[in-house]
C-alpha cells in the first residue's frame, strides 16, 4: 500500500514532532479562576481537562462528566501510512480508570473508534450513563452496556443533570477530500456479535453537545470538523472546543463556525494530535497537523480578534468563568 495521507482521510492529526516549538507563540494561557455566579443560578466550579483527540473530562460540582474519552489510544497503521480497517479493538483499563475518574455521564459524539472505543467499558465499570445515537447505543448494548445506562438522543433535547445543562445538538461528521468518510453507516439494531475490529465501530450520524454549568460556563464540544449553521442559532457559548480542519471540503469553517456561535468569548483547537500514541505531554504533531492547526489558530483572529484562543496540553485542567 503507498505512503497513507491520513489527514485527508479521516479528520486525525498524526505522529511526528512535538508541537511545543509553535505552541510556545500560540498558546494564551487560561486563567486559574473559579466559574463565577450568574443571576439566579448557583455557583458551580468546573475544571476541563483534555483527553486528546476531542475527548474532555468535566468536573462539574460533585459531578464528572466525560466527553468522546478515548484514553487507550492504540496503533491502527494509520500514522505510518498503513492503515489497518482490521485493526483489533482493546481498552487499557488502567489509563482510562486512572484519567476518567468515576463519572455519572458519557457524551458521545460519534461511533468511530477514536471517540467510542472505550465508552462501554467506562459504562460497565462505572455505571455512568451514555448519551449518544442510536448506533451509538446499540453497539454499546453489544457490548453488554445495561440498556437501563443508555439515552439515545437525535438532537434538540435539553437534559437537566443537576449541577450542568446538556443540550444536545445535531451535527455532522468532517469530510476528507474526497468528499467522504471512513467507516461510514449506522447500526439500527444492536449487532448480533460484539465488534472485534475498528471497521464494526461505524460514524452513525454525529451530534455536538453544549454544557451548561449551573452558575458556570457554557461549553460547545464537537467532535468532527462540520456542522449544520442553522442548528447552533441561538447557542452562543461562552468556550467552544473546536476540531480543525482535515480538508477544504467543507466551505468556509471557521467564519461560517464562530458566526454560527456568535463569537466565543474562548475557543479551544482538539483533534490535531496524534492519538496513536500514548497520552503523555507535549501532543504529538506531524507538520501537516501543526499547519492546520497554525492555520485554525490565525483564521480564528482574523474573524474574531476579541476570542482567546487556549492550546491545551492533556489533562492540564482548565477554569473558564
Amino acid at each position: 500500500m503507498s505512503r497513507f495521507d491520513r489527514r485527508g482521510f479521516l479528520r486525525t492529526a498524526t505522529a511526528g514532532a512535538a508541537l511545543a516549538p509553535m505552541a510556545g507563540s500560540l498558546l494564551t494561557p487560561s486563567p486559574a479562576r473559579a466559574a463565577t455566579s450568574r443571576p439566579g443560578g448557583t455557583k458551580t466550579a468546573a475544571t476541563f481537562r483534555w483527553l486528546g483527540t476531542s475527548g474532555w473530562r468535566v468536573d462539574a460540582g460533585a459531578s464528572t462528566l466525560l466527553v468522546d474519552p478515548y484514553v487507550t489510544r492504540f496503533d491502527t497503521g494509520l500514522a505510518a501510512g498503513a492503515f489497518k480497517p482490521a485493526t483489533p479493538l482493546e481498552v487499557d483499563a488502567e489509563a482510562v480508570g486512572r484519567h476518567t475518574g468515576t463519572p455519572k455521564v458519557v457524551l458521545v459524539t460519534h461511533a468511530h473508534w477514536d471517540h467510542f472505543n472505550d465508552v462501554p467499558h467506562i459504562a460497565t465499570s462505572t455505571g455512568a450513563r451514555v448519551v449518544g445515537t442510536a448506533t451509538t447505543c446499540n453497539l454499546a448494548l453489544a457490548f453488554d452496556v445495561d440498556k437501563n445506562l443508555l439515552s439515545p438522543v437525535k438532537g434538540g433535547e435539553v437534559l437537566d443533570f443537576g449541577d450542568y445543562v446538556v443540550e444536545v445538538v445535531a451535527s455532522l461528521h468532517s469530510r476528507n477530500a474526497g468528499y467522504s468518510m471512513v467507516f461510514p453507516g449506522v447500526r439500527l439494531t444492536r449487532p448480533e456479535r460484539r465488534p472485534e475490529n475498528i471497521s464494526e465501530l461505524p460514524e452513525g450520524d454525529t451530534l455536538a453537545f453544549q454544557v451548561t454549568v449551573k452558575g458556570g460556563p457554557s461549553v460547545f464540544f464537537m467532535g468532527g470538523s462540520d456542522f449544520v449553521e442553522r442548528n447552533l442559532t441561538g447557542l452562543a457559548p461562552d468556550v467552544a472546543m473546536i476540531p480543525t480542519t482535515s480538508s477544504s471540503s467543507t466551505y468556509d469553517y471557521v467564519p461560517r463556525l464562530l458566526r454560527a456561535l456568535d463569537m466565543p468569548r474562548v475557543v479551544v483547537p482538539v483533534h490535531w494530535d496524534n492519538f496513536e500514541v500514548a497520552l503523555r505531554n507535549p501532543p504529538q504533531a506531524d507538520e501537516k497537523s501543526r499547519k492546520s492547526l497554525a492555520e485554525f489558530v490565525a483564521a480564528v483572529r482574523r474573524v474574531s480578534p476579541q476570542t482567546k484562543v487556549v492550546i491545551p496540553d492533556y489533562l492540564t485542567p482548565h477554569t473558564f468563568g
